[in-house]
């Protein structure tokens, strides 16, 4: 009962609206790859990058996504990521000493703090193939044999997502861990010589079919390019190290100081395999929020074995067991009943925020502006903010190519940085940068600087305007 009520609580904390800013230009490309039976190798959104190569390394996420949204519409994607997300969790709960209430605690706190980074998203995905794969691993200390599922799971991976290179990551983090094992003593000679071959062979199997892709090789490199890239870290929020001043990151925060108080004070001594993963982890989710559900793969079981140690240390060892009681009619039916209530309110929500969908829509992104654009038949090229650019995809294209979209790694560092200073006026140049891309329509926030610079100029005139968007045009020339 108590994880039939923690599954479902899970489910509905990961059930939300679906506002993600690439979501629009996944449903394109996984509905364009349904009509032309093809991956793309080359742009075809952008005029500022058309026919550049892409590599669209969430080719499969995209028909995943599509094919949902096709046959359930918004209704079904919601549910679909929700149970991704909800699932990942779950099999953390697996992994969990102290079940059921310590770990349960435990998951819902780990929920908490890597709830920032959940939506309609492929990174969810690779957050269910993370928790899998840690599962194999621990398990396969008692069951080798497992290790020979790690191929096929990073054959998937890595068509759904370039995350597959924290598997491998993780894989060869653990054979670290497991040689500081046997320095330290940890385990017996022989057996951890066992443990290190199988795993090595393991993950070089992995290495091998990653190239089993449209984009070949090509995927080998990708994540690297993505990781060192300066303009992402420093433009994508999502990238942005976490601001404990704001109340979403506060969970985390909350989680690494439990962390540290429990390794202080709990009798329990990690191995050197459990510190490393935690501390690659923790810092990883210290440098950037995307990662923070990574550490929370990591840090919940460790959590979950400190706290139940400290626990039992104390006294409440009768209790952390968890032994089943005799059911009575009375205990049966307050058990259903609490159930049913939170199945009732799962479905409550995951309906509301069906109904509310539009809305939500509306408050995030230029519904109104783009209706507008579409009526009007506005001259191009046009000029769009990179958080609009994936949902004009969606709504435009063809009959408009953006600027910019959430493709930062198609666009490069330098075209990042043009986009900040045209966006921000950071440059004396930022004229003659959009005279350079023949920007004839602008469609901003209101907010923008552009905008605001834009009005005060006499050959661009206000064309549109509500509480999301402005539309702007240049006079002909």
């Amino acid at each position: 009962m108590f994880l039939a009520i923690l599954a479902v609580g899970l489910f509905t904390m990961a059930a939300r609206s679906v506002t993600d800013p690439d979501v629009w230009w996944h449903l394109r490309t996984g509905q364009l790859m349904v009509q032309q039976h093809a991956v793309f190798h080359a742009d075809p959104y952008s005029f500022t990058r058309s026919g550049q190569p892409w590599v669209d390394h969430e080719w499969l996420s995209q028909l995943v996504i599509f094919g949902v949204y096709r046959w359930t519409s918004w209704g079904g994607l919601m549910g679909a990521f929700a149970l991704i997300t909800a699932a990942a969790l779950l099999v953390v709960y697996l992994r969990c000493p102290g079940r059921p209430y310590v770990a349960g605690v435990m998951v819902l706190l780990g929920a908490f703090a890597s709830a920032p980074s959940w939506g309609v998203r492929p990174q969810m995905l690779t957050c269910l193939l993370a928790s899998l794969l840690l599962l194999v691993l621990e398990r396969s200390y008692q069951r080798p044999r497992l290790l020979w599922w790690t191929p096929a799971m990073m054959l998937l991976w890595v068509n759904l997502h370039a995350g597959y290179a924290l598997g491998i990551g993780l894989m060869g983090t653990f054979l670290i861990g497991d040689a500081l094992d046997a320095a330290f003593g940890f385990k017996d000679g022989p057996l951890v010589a066992g443990r290190l071959r199988s795993l090595s062979l393991a993950t070089i199997a992995c290495i091998a079919v990653v190239p089993l892709n449209p984009y070949g090789t090509a995927m080998y490199s990708y994540p690297l390019q993505t990781l060192r890239s300066p303009a992402m870290q420093s433009y994508i929020q999502e990238w942005f190290s976490p601001n404990f001043h704001l109340q979403r990151y506060l969970p985390l925060l909350a989680m690494i100081l439990l962390t540290m108080a429990a390794l202080a004070l709990s009798p329990k001594r990690l191995r050197p395999r459990e510190v490393l993963l935690l501390c690659v982890t923790m810092y990883a989710a210290l440098r950037s929020v995307r990662h923070a559900p990574i550490y929370a793969l990591i840090a919940v079981p460790i959590l979950s074995a400190l706290v139940q140690a400290y626990l039992q240390e104390r006294g409440f060892a009768g209790w952390l067991e968890g032994k089943p009681r005799p059911m009575t009619t009375p205990k049966a039916l307050f058990h259903a009943f609490l159930l049913a209530g939170v199945v009732v309110f799962m479905m409550a929500r995951v309906g509301y925020l069906v109904r509310r969908q539009s809305a939500a829509e509306a408050r995030k992104f230029p519904m109104a502006a783009a209706a507008f654009l579409s009526a009007q038949h506005l001259q191009g090229p046009v000029l769009n903010p990179y958080n609009w650019g994936g949902y004009l995809i969606w709504k435009l294209y063809p009959q408009y190519r953006v600027y910019v979209d959430g493709r930062a790694d198609l666009y490069g560092d330098a075209f990042m940085n043009e986009r900040d200073a045209i966006y921000y006026l950071r440059r004396d140049s930022w004229r003659s940068l959009l005279d350079q891309r023949g920007i004839r329509t602008v469609v901003l926030p209101p907010d923008a600087p552009l905008v605001t610079a834009l009005a005060a100029m006499t050959e661009w005139q206000t064309i549109y305007s509500d509480k999301q968007a402005v539309v702007l045009t240049r006079a002909k020339s």
